[in-house]
């Protein structure tokens, strides 16, 4: 398991064959894979593991029919393929779920680009999975449906996740083989040194500085690449943003895929965790990287006219939302200039100075991504990273003494004392906000943050984390701020004014 904190004094003592910087799906990925193939290796993350992107995506593990509308039918292939290794080797925690398009008169696409679409992508995937419902049978399973012009809808099945949990999940199967992982360590700065680099690194829960020394580094940031790269600016950042929302006033059952009626775009609809999510939007992001994303009040009312235009007896508000949450996109620009929703979501890797960056690319190919990165580092040769995107080995082991929710994202489960416990005994919960909003999504799934739950939990975190009274009040209250800012529910552009 990941286990107590290590001293920098002691990480500076190892001579590492990798240095991973970046503690999101990608650096863990990349953690996974070396440590998999004997290297020494070891992952730094500033803030939290998934504190950024991997923590804030569509929770969805997908191929992406938009891949094969813009004619790339190798992205959709390795995305579908990795799907499936994922659903077969982390039942419960990537899970195949039903989606629904539904098909209006007059609106592209139709019913037979969509079955022919669907054809091709159940094929890639190698299975049979889609089919067609007629108007009845769709209204049938989403009551409440707008009706207008609805002739029936196309079905077929990707898979959801709690991208979370994945990542940490991908860093305890990394433990497994050695790989040694550490939150709230920033790197700040990495140089030549001998054959290999001086890493300058700062524990930020202690404050101490020490430089650790690597043959090889990795630099999988996400959309802070351009930081470590040495290279021209290469990810323009997109942000994406979510709407937790009280599942009895939008019940849904199925991942409906509905077109926005301001600009056309798809946005999903879905049961998630036990509430029902909705997103996501796609803006260009120029705030300050350090800061945490967050939903703009322009961001939530815009997804709610999507759902009272496509739910019109709904009437939903922003009191029926129990949280939000905003992820920057990494994606790699094509200085085009495009429309966000346009530009393509393919992976980069490049190097300068010999340090390897690994950007863009999807939740679902992490594993693809990661071999590209080791074979640029020369770790891997040609012939091992195409062993690697061959090979039917199963990648992940069943964690025998832990509770089955460690390998679920199951709502009912999230707030069992056993499955608290374990988390904070083996998943380097650092802060309050770690716990409530990563290792678990309490505080994003309950209204008020979970604060109804803090109390019920204080005696158990207390005593295992060596938290005092005074220390409890502290991290309560910086982890009610920090849901009320990045995590809360903004007042809308109109409401600002008055205000």
């Amino acid at each position: 398991m990941l286990g107590k904190r290590h001293s920098l004094d002691s990480l500076a003592d190892e001579n590492w064959d990798l240095i991973v910087i970046g503690g999101g799906i990608t650096g863990a990925g990349v953690l996974l894979e070396a440590a998999r193939r004997g290297h020494r290796v070891l992952l730094l993350e500033q803030t939290d593991f998934a504190w950024g992107t991997s923590s804030r995506s569509s929770k969805m593990v997908h191929g992406g029919l938009r891949y094969i509308a813009q004619g790339d039918i190798r992205l959709t292939r390795h995305s579908l393929l990795e799907r499936e290794r994922l659903i077969e080797e982390l039942p419960g925690l990537v899970e195949r779920a039903t989606y629904l398009f539904p098909l209006r008169k007059g609106v592209f696409p139709g019913r037979l680009p969509m079955k022919a679409i669907l054809w091709l992508y159940d094929f890639l995937a190698g299975i049979r999975d889609h089919r067609y419902l007629n108007r009845e049978q769709l209204l049938e399973r989403v009551p409440g449906l707008n009706s207008q012009s609805l002739t029936g809808a196309m079905s077929y099945t990707d898979a959801l996740t709690d991208d979370c949990r994945l990542v940490v999940r991908v860093i305890l199967e990394a433990a497994r083989h050695g790989g040694l992982a550490q939150n709230y360590c920033r790197v700040e700065q990495t140089e030549p040194s001998g054959e290999g680099y001086a890493v300058t690194v700062t524990d930020r829960t202690t404050e101490q500085t020490a430089t650790l020394r690597a043959r090889r580094v990795i630099s999988a940031t996400g959309a802070w690449a351009d930081r470590f790269s040495g290279s021209d600016p290469r990810v323009r950042p997109l942000r994406g943003s979510h709407l937790f929302v009280n599942p009895e006033r939008l019940p849904v059952k199925d991942c409906l895929t509905v077109m926005h009626p301001d600009d056309g775009r798809p946005v999903f609809v879905f049961p998630w965790e036990g509430v029902t999510c909705v997103g996501t939007t796609d803006l260009d992001h120029p705030q300050d990287m350090d800061i945490e994303a967050a939903a703009s009040g322009q961001e939530v009312d815009y997804l709610l006219r999507l759902i009272n235009s496509q739910f019109p007896k709904v009437d939903l508000n922003r009191d029926d939302i129990y949280s939000t949450i905003a992820g920057v996109r990494p994606v790699i620009a094509s200085g085009k200039g495009m429309d966000p929703s346009k530009e393509r979501r393919d992976h980069a890797v490049w190097g300068e100075n010999g340090i390897v960056t690994v950007s863009g690319g999807k939740l679902t190919t992490f594993r693809l991504i990661a071999l590209d990165a080791l074979l640029a580092s020369g770790l891997i040769d040609s012939a091992a990273h195409k062993r690697g995107q061959k090979t039917t080995e199963p990648g992940f082991i069943p964690i025998s003494d832990a509770p089955q929710a460690v390998d679920a994202f199951l709502h009912a489960n999230q707030g069992d004392p056993v499955f608290i416990q374990w988390i904070l005994d083996n998943e380097d919960v650092v802060h309050l906000d770690d716990l409530m909003l990563r290792r678990t999504r309490l505080g994003l799934l309950l209204p008020e943050a979970g604060k109804g739950l803090l109390d019920s939990l204080r005696q158990q975190i207390q005593s295992t984390l060596g938290w005092d009274d005074a220390y409890w009040e502290e991290e309560r209250r910086r982890y009610l701020e920090i849901h009320q800012r990045y995590y809360g529910v903004p007042a809308s552009p109109a409401q600002q004014a008055v205000g």
